[in-house]
Formats: C-alpha cells, structure tokens, sequence
C-alpha cells in the first residue's frame, strides 16, 4: 500500500513537470530571462563597443607659463579614468577643438604671483558633471605641491614626512562581526524571494487550470487528493529549482566571461559562498517553497475559473511580502534582535537565516531552531491544505468564502 502511495506522488511529479516543460509561456519565458542576463552582463562591452577608442574622457590641459615645470605628462602615467593632452593652446584653439569632438574639456592654467588660476572650458556648463573640474583641480594641486617640495631639495626621508600616504579602514563597537558583500546579501535575498513566490504561484495557477479543464476529475478517480496536492508541489518545485539553477549557472558563467575581473572582483564578491552555506540556502529554499506552494495551493483549489486566481491568491501573497520586506529591511540592522526574530518567523526566515549565515551573525542554535519552526509550519500548513483541497477540489461553483473554507475544513 505504501509502496503504491509512493508510485502515485511519482506519477502525478511526473505529470506536472512534464506539463510545465512542456508550456510554450514556460519554454519563451525560459528563454527571455536567459537572454536578458547574458545582455546584463554585457553592458558595459555593449557601451565600450558603441563608444570606440574614445570611450575615455580626452582632458587637453594648456599650461603656456610651465607653472608644472613640465611634468603634466606624469598623468597619463597614473591609472587615471581620463586621458590628457598637454599642448599651450588658447581659449579660441581650444574652442575649435570642443567643436571637432577632439577632446572632451580642457583646463587652462595661469599663474599670478602666488596665486595659480585653473579655467575650466567645457561646450555646455548644463551638461557638465560639476564633481569633475573638482577632482581634477584637487589632482593638479597635489602634483604642484609635490613639484614645489621636490624643488626645495629635501632628502627622501624628509619628503616621506612630508606627503605621507592615508589610509582609512573601519572599526566597530558591536560584538558580532558582520562579512560578506552586501550587495551579494541583498540580491540573494531579492532572488530568493521571487523564487519562492513565482514557483509557490505556479501551484495554484495550474490547479485552477485543471479544475477548469476536467483533468482533475480524472486525477481524483485514480488517486487520492493528498497524492495530488503533494505530487504537484513536488514537481512544479523541481522544475522551478531546475530553472533557478540555471539561470545561475547562467549569470556565473556569464559574469565571468563578460565582466572585467577587477570590476567582478568588486562587485560580486563570493568568498562568503562555502558549501554549508549552498546546502542551507537550498534547505531554506525548498522548506520556503513547500510552506508557501501549499498555500497557493490552498487558495488555487478554492476557485474554478483561472480569472479568479489572483484575487484568492492576494492574502497569501500579502503575507509572502510581508514576509520579504521583514528580513530585506531588517537587513540595515542585521544584529537587531528584529532581524534575529525575522530569521525564527516561518514567513520570513527562507529570505532572512541563509543571509545571516552568510554574514557570519547566525549562531548554530538559530539555525537549528529557524529550520524546526519552518518544518512544524510546513505541516501544520500541509494538514490544513490537503484537508481544505480535499472537499474544495470538484468544486465548480462560485469561489469559495472563507466561512465555506473553515466549514470543509470542520467537516473534514
């Protein structure tokens, strides 16, 4: 007997998935999303390519007075995100070359006395980015100072002390040591979110559906509503991990082949990424997805017209929110004792515990309990939905009230 309960889940896994891979709107969306990541990652080739060789500001700097004393070249030495063209050129000169797209601005430098002067000539001041005259102002005035010490003939100890190098790095009073990339931390959370909802969502869409098209009433004959309930979550689930996965993979290998290594370096910063974190983040996620599958589930079975679906699914959707934006705010203050709260609450803990892992806050304790509330959820949340599925399933009706809901439920 246990054996054929087994055999059933199987049969009906099979079916769903083989009917979601099946979907043209499942393969084309499929396809659009892995399109849009591989043209993510390649913006900024995209930008460089239209750009060309002059992708680069082009700064002509004219110093007919030598105030540098000749040494502006050193500039383009530097690992500058600009180029510089030293030439002794005039307002009108360097106005032609404005025009001609030669150069993108230029700074004109006079010396009066003890006073140097630099002019910055630009073709439209409203289109200027002001923070840029000030770098490049605060940069000429540190190479002046350095030229004019150089000059006074000081040893190179006595130069050391006097442009010493700074250095600035951070310090805090809290116990707990917070590490990892919070931009990493704030989109696995946005990416776990929407894989558990999009997945959880496709449970009850594809109810409603069958319910709509007579298949469930064969599904009913040949095995029992909880086979059904818990083999459609099962196989909606795979086939939604098996689309994450690989539009990870996706974006990885992309990443990697698309971005600088400096700027992938900066941004994604994966050295948080160990495989106890992939299992509990995988855990997290199927936990996550089960608890709320069955609640679309719930609300799925409740109607029978497909139009129907978003306004029974609005309550479970508004606790799937709340849910996220508890731990994704949570997060600024993530040694709150809110975020510890968000990391044991069922609702929240999928988006809230794998990112405390990550940051080193979760103790082995939270974790253990976080998984333990979440799994008790699941099946309260299982009983309570096999039960309601069970009497709401053949319904054709009107969309079942919430009195009808907790009246099948008594009469279960």
């Amino acid at each position: 007997m246990r054996t054929n309960y087994f055999h059933d889940i199987w049969t009906v896994t099979k079916f769903t998935m083989r009917d979601m891979l099946g979907r043209k709107s499942f393969r084309i969306s499929t396809i659009i999303v892995l399109v849009v990541i591989v043209l993510g990652f390649n913006v900024p080739n995209i930008i460089s390519s239209f750009a060309g060789d002059d992708f680069d500001d082009k700064i002509l700097i004219s110093d007919p007075q030598d105030v540098f004393e000749g040494k502006l070249g050193v500039l383009n030495d530097a690992d500058l995100d600009y180029k510089f063209e030293i030439a002794p050129q005039n307002f009108e000169e360097i106005k032609v070359a404005l025009e001609n797209g030669d150069i993108s601005s230029a700074i004109m430098v006079e010396k009066n006395d003890n006073q140097v002067n630099f002019t910055y000539v630009v073709d439209n001041i409203a289109t200027t980015d002001t923070t840029t005259p000030q770098i490049l102002t605060d940069m000429l005035g540190s190479l002046y100072t350095n030229i004019k010490i150089q000059n006074l003939g000081l040893t190179e100890k006595e130069l050391a002390s006097v442009t010493p190098t700074f250095n600035t790095e951070f310090k805090q009073t809290d116990d707990q040591n917070i590490g990892g990339n919070i931009m990493v931390t704030m989109l696995m959370s946005v990416v776990l979110f929407f894989a558990i909802y999009f997945c959880a969502y496709q449970v009850s869409t594809s109810i409603t559906i069958e319910k709509t098209s007579k298949i469930m009433e064969t599904l009913v004959t040949s095995t029992s509503p909880r086979t059904i309930i818990l083999g459609k979550t099962i196989g909606i689930g795979t086939v939604g991990l098996m689309q994450i996965l690989l539009f990870a993979v996706t974006a990885v290998v992309s990443a990697k082949l698309f971005l600088a290594p400096e700027l992938l370096e900066a941004l994604f910063d994966l050295s948080s990424f160990t495989p106890l974190l992939v299992v509990i983040t995988l855990a997290y996620f199927i936990l996550g997805y089960f608890a709320y599958a069955l609640l679309y589930a719930l609300t799925g079975s409740t109607v029978s017209k497909p139009e129907d679906v978003q306004s029974a699914n609005t309550p479970v959707a508004i606790v799937t929110m709340v849910g996220f934006y508890l731990a994704y705010f949570t997060l600024t203050d993530p040694t709150s004792g809110l975020n510890v709260f968000a990391a044991l609450l069922p609702i929240s803990s999928p988006f809230c515990m794998p990112l405390r892992v990550m940051m080193g806050l979760a103790s082995g304790w939270e974790v253990v309990a976080s998984i333990g509330i979440l799994l008790v959820f699941c099946f309260v949340i299982a009983k309570i939905a096999i039960k309601i599925y069970s009497s709401a399933i053949l319904n054709y009706g009107a969309k079942m009230t919430l009195s009808d809901i907790i009246k099948s439920y008594r009469e279960k």
